[in-house]
């Protein structure tokens, strides 16, 4: 089968945000690369489509390929991450079996504060928050307890995340708030801090998903906050990511690994993810709170979903066959009804 992976270019100057964010948008090349290494070992042609500043291009690479189906790792669009839905709104349009999401999927998952919105009026537990657009907002941060955390409403990768984004009075707040909306030019959430343990919660499928083993991360005492910083899960050579290590499978109860699966999967199912994806949680007082649904995970082979699915007996070429699979199939019922 000829196949193209499809990834998104960085712009040579970031739009937002920090300089070091360039290293987990640089990571976009490499994770392709390796999709592609792991489907040339299927057995399969093979050819790395780039999106870059050209929408153009883009698609008129896609076309010349004449591919049979594209395994989409863009998330977005020359340094515009909200623009992650559109590109995969795009891949659907030009009517080429995609692996991933649908756009809308992408497009609400992204949105924190909608994320959270649909997950609290179909009762599963999510941090207590606000969404601040302007500093005459603060007033309603006084229904929330303290800690807080605050963080860009709308990107992932823990862009904007560090020790800083824990705060404990007004002053901090309003500082931290005043950071993101300065350097990423957008609402900022303001969620509790939990403190519990945090879990990854990779699954996949479509109809029938399934949840692989759990991921537990582990934090130094050292650390000022149990929290995974930009650097803790980017810069190797800072301490917040020596001090954040992953336990996989999980160390946990019966009752507990029920408590977390089973939200992870009303998740899932409810926000509409496909063929792959990754829930965040924090337990508490036998409470699992999610803190965040990734419906366009890092599927490195040294990245969550790939550990978990080592833990559930799949490597990685068997992990990325079984997601083909489920883009084939998906195309086929679409023809078939």
């Amino acid at each position: 089968m000829n196949i193209a992976v499809c990834y998104n270019r960085v712009p040579p100057k970031l739009i937002r945000g920090e300089a070091t964010d360039r290293i987990s948008e640089e990571g976009a090349e490499a994770q392709a690369q390796a999709v592609g290494t792991a489907l040339e070992k299927l057995g399969h042609r093979v050819c790395l489509v780039p999106l870059g500043a050209s929408l153009a291009a883009f698609v008129n690479d896609l076309q010349e390929a004449a591919v049979d189906l594209v395994f989409n790792l863009c998330e977005g669009f020359w340094g515009e991450s909200r623009m992650e839905m559109n590109v995969a709104a795009l891949l659907e349009m030009l009517g080429t079996p995609c692996t991933g999401s649908s756009p809308l999927c992408l497009g609400v998952t992204q949105n924190k504060t909608l994320t959270k919105a649909l997950l609290i009026q179909h009762g599963l537990p999510t941090p207590k928050s606000i969404t601040v657009r302007g500093e005459h907002l603060f007033a309603r941060a006084k229904n929330l307890s303290w800690p807080l955390i605050v963080k860009p409403a709308t990107e992932d990768a823990s862009l904007g995340i560090g020790p800083e984004s824990v705060v404990t009075d007004e002053k901090s707040l309003h500082e931290r708030v005043r950071h993101i909306h300065n350097r990423y030019q957008q609402a900022v959430l303001v969620e509790e801090y939990i403190d519990g343990r945090e879990f990854n919660v990779s699954l996949l499928g479509g109809e029938k998903p399934r949840v692989l083993p759990l991921a537990e991360i582990r934090f130094d005492s050292s650390l000022p906050w149990k929290l995974v910083t930009y650097a803790g899960k980017w810069q190797e050579d800072s301490p917040d990511y020596t001090g954040t290590q992953v336990a996989c499978p999980a160390q946990v109860s019966v009752r507990e690994d029920f408590l977390v699966r089973d939200v992870a999967l009303r998740a899932y199912k409810l926000l509409g993810c496909r063929d792959y994806a990754r829930v965040d949680i924090r337990l508490r007082d036998g409470v699992p709170y999610i803190l965040e649904v990734n419906a366009n995970p890092d599927i490195s082979p040294d990245a969550g979903l790939a550990r978990s699915a080592r833990a559930g007996g799949l490597d990685y070429p068997q992990l990325i066959e079984r997601i083909i699979r489920m883009a084939l199939k998906r195309k086929e019922n679409c023809h078939a009804a």
